[in-house]
């Protein structure tokens, strides 16, 4: 008996270790290749701009993908999308590894950002399938473990490929994980979705009926848009460590991964304290004090002249994340078991989006200083904070 107890916990261990994995293709795509962003630039003979916009063409197609994934894993089960979306994700990643020009770079990141938006829409689904919204929240904490390595050990593993290898080979080591986790997706996770009793319900109709359930605006918007002080962070965080701050390039991996740390070690607080209260009754605490952290970003752009008074706030802020994004992720998705793969999609199609217009917006306002990064991050924890406790009212028709 204790040994069948002993083999389900060791079963489970690696089933959520596999979803961490497959909701980190995301962070692992993006962080792994930010070092080598000079070096793509240089050996494809563009500019550095071009380069960075498959960065942008990477959040636009995750954003927009998940669209695709929702309805899909509704009405097949969660095995097939996920045999696809990883598919997908193996060739394009050869196709950048060998990609002769910046054009089919950028197109081949779009194909890898449909693949991997399998991974985020499915697990999250998943999750929602197997537990109730506490015990969701939990997990979703596990999760953000293995996910929050991703920004820790992809730049620190993918400078030192790009060192001794070459770029490309980030690539093709990215190849070799999806193919990797393909294979634990046949062999480890079962079925845990029910067919629907209306398989052909029209697509929109369902995505329209989720729109009108107040609680999964509120929590998405709220942890979306606090989220999208992420996407700030990523997308000026190597101009203001590297070239304002003179933190070595080879270094830049160690800042940071110092973050990251934040919001792996806020998460797993996250997990115990759910024990004994609810996501929301955490979410009354912690959105305040994003909004209080975020005007200290806000002040610390203005002031900053040394790297720890911006890296100081800056990790307090990552680490809230840790907080809000599971315990928004749960509530959101709670109510909707029914649909739970278009929900989830539903969720990262806004959240991502959120996060592709705030890096375009970083583009735009660029300046030689940290006030447009902390301007922006300072910005979504105050909106983020204000939607999750002004957006009781009721919206359009809800529940």
């Amino acid at each position: 008996m204790t040994s069948t107890i002993h083999q389900k916990e060791h079963n489970r261990g690696l089933i959520v270790g596999l979803l961490g994995i497959l909701t980190a293709f995301g962070p692992l795509s993006i962080d792994m290749y930010l070092p080598s962003l000079p070096h793509i630039a240089e050996d494809l003979n563009t500019s550095l701009g071009s380069v960075q916009f498959s960065l942008s063409a990477f959040f636009i197609g995750l954003a927009s993908a998940q669209l695709l994934y929702g309805p899909f894993t509704d009405r097949v089960g969660r095995k097939v999308p996920l045999y696809v979306g990883m598919t997908i994700y193996f060739i394009s990643s050869l196709v950048c590894a060998f990609a002769p020009n910046i054009e089919t770079l950028i197109i081949a990141r779009v194909f890898q950002a449909l693949g991997s938006s399998a991974g985020v829409v499915v697990t999250r689904a998943i999750v929602s399938d197997l537990y109730d919204h506490r015990e969701a929240a939990r997990i979703y904490s596990v999760l953000i473990l293995i996910m929050g390595a991703a920004p820790i050990l992809a730049p620190l593993l993918g400078g030192q490929i790009a060192i001794t290898l070459g770029w490309r080979y980030i690539f093709i080591i990215l190849a070799a994980i999806s193919l990797i986790c393909l294979i634990g997706i046949i062999f480890l996770l079962t079925e845990t979705h029910v067919k629907p009793d209306h398989p052909n319900r029209k697509i929109l109709r369902t995505y329209r009926n989720i729109l009108t359930h107040r609680k999964f605006l509120r929590n998405t918007f709220a942890g979306g848009i606090v989220q999208s002080g992420l996407f700030a962070y990523v997308t000026g965080s190597s101009y203001v460590f590297i070239e304002l701050f003179d933190v070595p390039p080879e270094h830049f991996g160690y800042v940071f991964g110092t973050n990251a740390f934040g919001l792996i070690l806020f998460s797993q607080i996250n997990g115990r304290i759910l024990k004994s209260r609810n996501p929301d009754q955490v979410l009354k605490v912690v959105f305040p004090a994003v909004a209080i952290i975020g005007l200290i970003v806000i002040i610390a752009g203005f002031l900053a002249t040394e790297l720890y008074q911006i890296w100081i706030p800056i990790f307090f802020f990552m680490s809230c994340l840790g907080m809000t994004f599971p315990n928004t992720t749960a509530e959101a998705l709670s109510e909707e078991r029914a649909n739970s793969g278009s929900a989830s999609a539903l969720m990262g199609t806004i959240q991502y989006g959120l996060g592709a217009s705030i890096s375009a917006v970083m583009s735009l306002f660029h300046t030689d200083s940290a006030l447009p990064m902390a301007l922006v991050m300072g910005a979504t924890a105050f909106i983020g904070a204000s939607v999750y406790f002004f957006g009781k009212k009721p919206i359009l028709n809800p529940r």
